[in-house]
């Protein structure tokens, strides 16, 4: 946690240590530089950010999908596009074995709900298939009459 306020502490100037902490044997290291990613994602690391989706450990893949879907901790500055992150979330929404995981890829994939078709029949499945009730439940407010896809609609 010490080595982690730091590298928050020292913002853009830490970038390139954690750009290179992305690829440590250590699980906990990658979850680590991942949360880090989310307050400080520039568009030089997002490449490696969409990258660890796919890590072998849930705790990086929970840590990368938020880091991609979250934009209360970074704002929309780089925020990635459907063409980059879309695939992968729906990917990971549909197959991950960890239901931690499928959850975060739902709040990744409901971002593009109100322009994606392909987003929404992926959260209509989850919402209806999904072996997780959480997973369904979380789908359930991104789909039309769900919470967040209220609050999210386009304006008119």
């Amino acid at each position: 946690m010490a080595a982690y306020r730091e590298l928050l502490r020292r913002g853009d100037q830490a970038l390139d240590a954690i750009r290179g902490g992305l690829s440590h044997e250590d699980a906990a290291v990658r979850e680590g530089c991942c949360r880090l990613l989310d307050h400080l994602v520039d568009v030089d690391s997002m490449d490696q950010l969409i990258t660890m989706a796919d890590d072998p450990d849930a705790r990086v893949r929970i840590a990368a999908f938020h880091a991609l879907a979250c934009d209360r901790c970074k704002g929309d500055t780089c925020a990635p596009g459907a063409d980059r992150v879309l695939a992968p979330g729906i990917r990971h929404l549909a197959a991950d074995p960890d239901p931690h995981v499928r959850a975060r890829a739902v709040e990744l994939v409901g971002k593009f709900v109100h322009t994606s078709a392909d987003a929404l029949a992926a959260l209509r499945s989850a919402q209806a298939h999904d072996p997780s009730p959480t997973v369904r439940k979380v789908a359930g407010w991104y789909v039309p009459g769900g919470s967040i896809h209220r609050r999210t609609r386009p304006k008119a």
